[in-house]
């Protein structure tokens, strides 16, 4: 019980990321195939956990997909842990900052994390990139929550032969003292499950 509720914490929203110059040289190594989204991860140099991406395909356009993430205001399908969310600033199409707080099961303490996301269009190709990083000096740190720090998160949609192309990339040290191992073990299929969720959504759009 108590892994399925740390599990799901680790699905963030929303969720990763990683900055494009993070990717250049490394190389993504394919796991699995589930619930229709291709699994890969990367080792990092300096990092005992690893990048993970997922790869799908939605039948809705990019535009339509692409305005349900970046939507700040309505984050009900990020994540069930999720227990407080405030939005510290919000620019459509933009940029957005968030205060997040996630519960966790007992007897490990909640944490806390400020992001920064920014939003790339490209309107020749249509292709939209929503970046995720932590934001750091605009909230203080509270003595019951564990501030997360190194947080990267990236969804890019492609249109794709009258389909969109979805690939998101994540990375998250929730600060535990639990070997990298396990760690990676709980958070391999945390793309899977983003992506299902969207998809859901989507669905009942």
């Amino acid at each position: 019980m108590r892994n399925n509720k740390l599990t799901a914490f680790l699905i963030v929203f929303i969720p990763l990321m990683l900055l494009p110059g993070l990717l250049v040289g490394q190389t993504w190594k394919f796991i699995k195939e589930k619930d229709g989204v291709q699994l890969f991860t990367r080792d990092e140099k300096g990092k005992n956990l690893k990048f993970i991406k997922g790869v799908a395909e939605f039948t809705q356009s990019a535009e339509k997909i692409y305005a349900l993430i970046e939507d700040v205001n309505h984050t009900e399908w990020w994540d069930s842990n999720l227990k407080q969310i405030k939005v510290l600033q919000y620019e459509k199409n933009k940029h957005s900052q968030l205060y997040m707080v996630y519960s966790m099961p007992w007897p490990f303490k909640s944490r806390d994390m400020s992001v920064n996301m920014t939003t790339t269009i490209n309107q020749m190709s249509g292709e939209y990139k929503v970046i995720a990083v932590p934001l750091s000096g605009v909230t203080s740190e509270i003595k019951d929550l564990v501030r997360i720090k190194e947080y990267r998160q990236i969804w890019t949609l492609k249109p794709v032969n009258n389909k969109t192309h979805i690939e998101l990339e994540f990375y998250v040290d929730p600060v535990e003292n639990i070997p990298a191992w396990l760690l990676n073990m709980i958070l391999i299929d945390t793309p899977i499950n983003s992506i299902k969720a969207l998809r859901q959504m989507m669905e009942k759009k």
